[in-house]
């Protein structure tokens, strides 16, 4: 059960972005879409990330070539249920045969189309099967299928993750949407995650850049629900200049926005963890080196022993405490760290704080979402990160997952 998440009532719609979902027969059930198709407006900007995982899927061998080619991006195709990852040569052959199945359709160079793929690894890609519903799909096309998109990516997601957001830019109204997929396999590095992102306004593409890499290591590279990053993980910022409205540097509300919007979709991959029944805070502050913020961030948010505390709602502190002494820290004062869940101080200057009791601590493991800070006092250096618990659920889930 996803942990305080809820599918989005209404989605706006983004001038010049169509969309359309359907079922190709990737998955077995076929009342349940798995192909989606994005049409971007001639003169859009596209800007995209991928995952450092070396064996990286061969859609993401092929987008990457595509967005360095000579052609803009007009298309986007992504298929759920089948990863097309460890499939070699073979794998980037079908990816491309069906970029060119939509380049014949939407009459663009194949360069135009981008293909992404999510689900399992190691089976090889039914492009007939793709090809054979892309005539469908081109006809519902449409500026309102966002929330149908969301669910036509979705895996052992539960629910879809979509997030809209307007702002006003003197006086003109600007329009930012998007969605995300993914549930385990997430610690991005840009995890198995999937995130579109698109507004109306007028970007250029350096700026696009820019803006897509900044929030993303504010958003989806600040997640872990189980520290593997996917062969598959692509996030996708597209501008198609529909409103007119000219972005530069310094529009720093719609920055705020943009930013909003990659963070709660990020935070609903969380939030929607597989077997999750905590949102979980990592916050540390005041660390000697950003590396040293991050190391210890992600070796609480990683530590079996932490997670199942935290799904058996345990204040045993102590795993916390384990933890940051064995985080590769390059420098640690035990004498000076504080540790607090929530609003309750735990740990002052490395040992127990005399006001706190069991009970104190308890009430705030019980909560659904908690919050973990630990302030090392030597430096000007803080992160976040946020993470889920380790329940049953989650074994069961990804031991069954190709069953």
């Amino acid at each position: 059960m996803a942990v305080g998440l809820h599918q989005p009532d209404q989605l706006l719609a983004v001038p010049g972005i169509k969309l359309a979902a359907g079922h190709c027969g990737i998955k077995k059930d076929k009342n349940i879409d798995d192909l989606v198709l994005i049409e971007l407006e001639g003169g859009s900007s596209v800007s995209a990330v991928f995952t450092t995982n070396k064996f990286c899927a061969a859609p993401v061998t092929v987008a990457r070539q595509h967005l360095h080619g000579q052609h803009t991006p007009r298309y986007l195709l992504i298929n759920s249920g089948n990863a097309n990852a460890g499939t070699g040569l073979a794998g980037e052959e079908n990816a491309l045969k069906s970029c060119q199945a939509v380049a014949d359709i939407g009459k663009v160079n194949v360069e135009a189309v981008l293909p992404f793929s999510t689900g399992v690894i190691g089976e090889p890609l039914a492009v007939d099967k793709i090809a054979q519903a892309l005539p469908q799909m081109f006809d519902h096309l449409d500026e309102n299928n966002w929330l149908a998109a969301a669910k036509g990516i979705m895996t052992t997601d539960t629910l879809p993750k979509a997030v809209s957001r307007r702002v006003d830019i003197n006086g003109q109204p600007v329009t930012i949407t998007g969605i995300s997929k993914g549930s385990g396999m997430i610690k991005p590095e840009m995890a198995t995650m999937l995130a579109y992102i698109a507004t109306d306004a007028v970007i250029a593409d350096e700026l696009l850049s820019s803006l897509l890499k900044r929030a993303v290591d504010l958003s989806f590279n600040a997640i872990t629900v189980d520290g593997d990053t996917s062969t598959n993980d692509a996030c996708v910022l597209m501008a198609s200049g529909k409103s007119g409205v000219q972005i530069d540097s310094q529009n720093h509300e719609f920055i705020q926005a943009l930013n909003e919007v990659f963070t709660l979709l990020a935070q609903a991959i969380i939030r929607d963890g597989e077997g999750a029944t905590k949102f979980v805070e990592v916050k540390i502050e005041h660390a000697a080196s950003m590396k040293d913020a991050n190391n210890l961030a992600y070796t609480i948010a990683h530590s079996p022993l932490v997670k199942t505390a935290l799904f058996a709602s345990d204040a045993n502190w102590g795993r916390i405490l384990a933890a940051i002494g064995r985080a590769p820290l390059e420098q640690l004062d035990i004498d000076s760290v504080d540790l607090y869940l929530g609003d309750v101080c735990l740990i002052e200057n490395g040992l127990p704080h005399p006001d706190y009791n069991e009970q104190r601590g308890q009430t705030e493991m019980r909560k659904q979402d908690i919050t973990i800070r630990v302030n090392l006092h030597l430096g000007e250096f803080s992160t976040t990160v946020w993470t889920t618990d380790l329940s049953y659920d989650y074994i069961k889930i990804n031991a069954e997952y190709r069953s």
